[in-house]
């Protein structure tokens, strides 16, 4: 608990610095449902996302059900998610499971993100998809299949992008030393999921994220930028 509001505490000391201009950032608000397993749970990613919006004038109202190794499969066949869904409070859905690498993997995410989308926007709720990550035991190779399969599952789940991943894989070219990845080398750290979250919130908001003094947090938050598809001035200072 202590870690975690040390998390939610640097979010939120980052995003003064981030920057909001006019009468919108004020106003600006989402409800926020996010349907995940421990890879969301972990670090309490819906809080920190949460922080960042606070701290910059803008507003989540969330909810997460999150089930240590749940998929989607697993989540629709539960119930919880979709009756969440059904109470059409929710502005957006931001669904992750595992990996999905292989082959196998990646069909079962495809699948499973279609018929949530397709549920989302039966409520009027728009779906999102938070690109993970592997082991860190399997390396480059497999990070970049899992980029690979969550860019497909959303495309043809016509779901909003959210790369995570790929914002962990730009962290990682710039300083391969950072860490990421928490101790059982699967889970995030605190930096890991910061970098998560920045690219959540600033997707979501279509919000600025790069702000930072100190290199790592910088290097982070220029990464986020970067997987966002934004331009950045010398990424790896």
């Amino acid at each position: 608990m202590k870690a975690h509001r040390s998390l939610v505490a640097v979010a939120s000391a980052v995003a003064v610095g981030l920057g909001v201009h006019g009468a919108a950032a004020q106003t600006a608000e989402l409800r926020v449902l996010y349907v995940g397993n421990s890879l969301t749970a972990t670090n309490d990613l819906p809080a920190v996302v949460a922080s960042l919006a606070r701290s910059s004038g803008r507003r989540i109202d969330y909810r997460t059900i999150a089930f240590g190794g749940y998929s989607l499969e697993d989540h629709w066949n539960q119930g919880d998610a979709r009756a969440a869904l059904a109470s059409r409070r929710w502005d957006v859905v931001v669904m992750q499971q595992g990996p999905s690498a292989l082959p196998e993997g990646q069909a079962h995410l495809r699948e499973w993100a279609t018929r949530f989308a397709d549920e989302a926007r039966l409520n009027g709720t728009r779906p999102a998809l938070l690109t993970v990550w592997p082991e860190s035991y399997r390396g480059k190779a497999a990070l970049a299949q899992v980029i690979s399969s969550y860019t497909q599952a959303a495309a043809a789940a016509r779901a909003i992008l959210l790369p995570a991943g790929a914002a962990w894989r730009e962290a990682w070219g710039c300083d391969a030393r950072i860490a990421l990845y928490g101790p059982d080398g699967f889970h995030p750290s605190r930096l890991g999921t910061y970098t998560a979250a920045l690219v959540a919130y600033g997707r979501l908001f279509k919000a600025p994220v790069v702000s930072a003094k100190t290199r790592r947090t910088r290097i982070v938050q220029k990464a986020a930028a970067l997987a966002l598809g934004r331009p950045v001035r010398r990424p790896c200072r």
